[in-house]
């Protein structure tokens, strides 16, 4: 078999032409991953976990939406929402006037299950006999007028309150429903936390600590959640909303809701999403109807 030897010049044309065939055929094989639509959802640390996997499931189950979800604070889903820096926005409380006023009223809201608000001590302080606390004993706690764990039942050590940072729907809904106003004072907190993993974290190195997470990171580790007012955050108390930390999840759109952002949202609300809400350590939503424009 005879070669030709080709010349400089025709050996880069050559090249060139091989280079842009190849580039071509790369190109290709992205086209199908590149015309999937983006649905973006950011918000609620509370929430993330559960909305995650419903991620990843539905993701792998369809190729025509690819969900991406990130935290941030029901804070920053709502605001994220209205900006048009979001599809969807997770919130572990309700939209607030405030924000309604500041962006208009044109969120749309979607139940996608419950949750509880854990109060969550250190475990050498529930060992120690501290396994119940009122709701004044915790607002005491956190405007600073209790400062000791002596004064409720345990042992002669200093309190470390935690408390989550502003714009958290987990700290709104514990200043709401223990301080007595979203915007109290809580004079107490030596420690602010971005996150309920930090929280829980900062309980477990701690060995007098006392802090508000969702029930969901108190079910391991070593943490333990106490009961308010004689009421334990189990399934049952936070079902019929006797434990008095229960709390609604959901999911907002903006402007109404898309086909795409409906379709993701009726899979969290369908068996398979509203079973890994329950693994996640919630509670199913009612009922798939409900939510409200």
């Amino acid at each position: 078999m005879r070669f030709e030897r080709l010349s400089e010049p025709d050996r880069s044309r050559r090249i060139q032409l091989l280079t842009a065939a190849f580039l071509v055929f790369m190109g290709a094989g992205c086209v199908d991953e590149g015309a999937r639509e983006s649905l973006v959802i950011t918000g609620s640390t509370t929430v993330l976990p559960a909305v995650e996997r419903c991620a990843e499931v539905f993701n792998l189950n369809q190729d025509e939406i690819g969900v991406q979800v990130s935290s941030g604070g029901s804070g920053r889903g709502i605001q994220d929402v209205a900006a048009g820096l979001a599809d969807i926005g997770m919130a572990s409380r309700e939209v607030k006037e405030s924000e309604v006023q500041r962006f208009g009223d044109h969120f749309t809201e979607h139940l996608i299950g419950y949750d509880a608000i854990a109060v969550v001590v250190s475990r050498e302080i529930y060992d120690a006999g501290v396994t119940g606390l009122t709701s004044e004993e915790v607002s005491k706690i956190y405007s600073g007028e209790i400062y000791n764990w002596k004064a409720v039942g345990g042992p002669d050590e200093p309190i470390l309150p935690v408390a989550r940072i502003p714009g958290s729907g987990t700290g709104d809904t514990f200043n709401e429903m223990i301080m007595g106003s979203i915007r109290a004072e809580t004079e107490g907190v030596e420690v602010n936390a971005m996150e309920n993993a930090e929280i829980k974290t900062l309980i477990v190195q701690s060995d007098k600590a006392i802090g508000y997470l969702g029930i969901g990171y108190a079910k391991t580790g070593e943490i333990r959640a106490v009961a308010i007012d004689g009421v334990s955050p189990s399934a049952a108390n936070v079902k019929d909303r006797s434990y008095k930390l229960s709390r609604p999840l959901y999911l907002y759109t903006w402007n109404g809701t898309s086909e795409s952002e409906a379709e993701f949202i009726d899979f969290v609300l369908g068996p398979r999403g509203q079973r890994i809400m329950e693994e996640e350590g919630f509670f199913p939503a009612a009922s798939s109807s409900e939510g409200a424009a």
